[in-house]
């Protein structure tokens, strides 16, 4: 994955997109003096009101190209992941003594639809947390049409509570929560942000601009600067970490789960790791340029989640496990609830297996993806850390 220097900035200049989100960005750099920090680019480009590729109302998830969508997530795989993951919610509602869910960042709302049918008359009120309202308006409906005799229990906050009671899911949110860019230069950091191409030939385009960082201002990691790359780009990720301690301050009672791709610091800021982690996805492609086709593709990262336990520790939360995905789901009885589903046919069999093993599987998502859970109240041995526990690994 190639991050350009300030040396390379005429030739990486990428055009303000025609969406109007594009100009939205342009006037509010100009309006900073010619620079924006990545952090707020990334800000706008996902979720500007109205405007946003969250929040603009475009359909982001789904199986293909096709259907206009641009990526897709484990419940949209196959109901036995939220059919897995809810012998884990059984368990900690049971643990907590608490009766609510709240779900962060619900997509189609095929979660919530496997984990209301799952659940049944154990939870009182399921609330989703979502910035999308197209994205609602598919929860609603799939919600409704799945469990009718439930969707009384399902409300949809703009904000947060000042107090939670219950357990929070979050599946691939705090990866599209915004970043901040470092660079290194052989010699100290900067500040890798967004300007305008000042060339009359590539005018209005946004290009990659880097600045001096604030005093103090690094990597959260051991390693020296001296074993890092001239050019060396890597992410840190103040609001991930501060989103997650908020959840964690507001918190009476319950639990938390995170299920993301990401690594432990250690792995996360290995040297070798030039390019950093910074992702784009647009019709089931990827690409290294968040700053071409704003608003029109999901711009993401993955997850320090050393950063994310120290921030839920010290915000009250205990850790209760760390884990891959595939053995967080294999703990759960992910295996053995495939063998109950039954399968009328040969082809659908072969189906909820093939996306079983996406899910485990160490190739694809099994691996890639950890999963961590926190507590506040008494602790207890959660059944999805039971074997392969990688806490000390944080």
């Amino acid at each position: 994955m190639h991050r350009p220097t300030n040396s390379d900035h005429s030739v990486v200049a990428a055009p303000v997109s025609s969406h109007p989100l594009g100009d939205l960005i342009a006037h509010e750099i100009r309006e900073r003096g010619g620079w924006m920090r990545f952090e707020r680019f990334m800000e706008l480009a996902l979720y500007a009101p109205g405007l946003g590729y969250y929040s603009g109302g475009r359909r982001v998830l789904g199986h293909r190209p096709q259907d206009g969508s641009d990526f897709v997530t484990a419940p949209e795989l196959t109901p036995l992941f939220g059919e897995t993951l809810a012998h884990q919610l059984v368990q900690t509602l049971e643990a907590t003594g608490t009766d609510e869910i709240w779900e962060f960042g619900a997509g189609t709302g095929a979660l919530a639809v496997q984990l209301l049918g799952e659940l049944g008359d154990r939870i009182k009120r399921y609330t989703i947390v979502d910035l999308s309202g197209s994205l609602r308006n598919r929860q609603h409906q799939a919600i409704v049409k799945a469990h009718p005799q439930m969707a009384h229990k399902v409300i949809w906050a703009d904000s947060l509570p000042d107090e939670i009671t219950g357990v929070i899911i979050g599946n691939e949110v705090l990866d599209a929560i915004p970043v901040h860019l470092l660079t290194w230069t052989g010699k100290a950091w900067l500040e890798r942000g967004v300007a305008l191409s000042p060339d009359p030939e590539t005018a209005n385009r946004f290009i990659w601009a880097d600045r001096p960082a604030p005093e103090g201002v690094r990597p959260p990691t051991e390693h020296i600067d001296d074993v890092y790359l001239p050019g060396t780009v890597t992410e840190t990720h103040g609001q991930a970490e501060a989103f997650v301690a908020t959840l964690a301050q507001r918190m009476t009672r319950g639990a938390a789960f995170f299920i993301d791709y990401g690594f432990p610091e250690a792995e996360y800021y290995l040297p070798q790791r030039t390019g950093g982690t910074l992702m784009c996805h647009h019709a089931h492609t990827a690409d290294p340029d968040p700053l071409a086709m704003v608003g029109d593709k999901d711009i993401t990262t993955h997850v320090n989640f050393t950063g994310i336990a120290l921030a839920g520790q010290e915000a009250g939360w205990e850790v209760l496990g760390y884990t891959s995905q595939g053995r967080f789901l294999t703990n759960c009885g992910l295996a053995e609830a495939l063998a109950s589903t039954g399968q009328a046919s040969t082809a659908a069999e072969l189906k909820s297996r093939a996306a079983m093993q996406m899910l485990v599987a160490e190739h694809e998502m099994g691996e890639l993806f950890k999963v961590i859970g926190f507590v506040k109240g008494p602790w207890f041995d959660a059944i999805g850390f039971s074997q392969g526990d990688r806490t000390h690994t944080l």
